[in-house]
């Protein structure tokens, strides 16, 4: 998949915040320490997200968006 995002850091999912519309997901990544982003809940299942997922994140304007290595 091709994304549109330029700016990319990889990164391990450290937690999962399930909601039930929304999700909340931190991030450890070198620089900077750590991120967040919140995302559907129905996402985060596409994705099957999990605490020590190493994943890219695709930063956009105000969005990160969570990208599993093999999706």
């Amino acid at each position: 998949m091709r994304f549109g995002a330029r700016n990319k850091i990889k990164a391990k999912v450290v937690s999962v915040k399930k909601g039930d519309v929304m999700s909340l997901i931190k991030f450890d990544v070198d620089e900077p320490v750590h991120m967040a982003s919140v995302l559907t809940t129905e996402s985060v299942e596409d994705l099957n997200l999990g605490v020590g997922d190493e994943v890219e994140l695709v930063i956009k304007a105000i969005h990160v968006l969570p990208v599993k290595k093999g999706s």
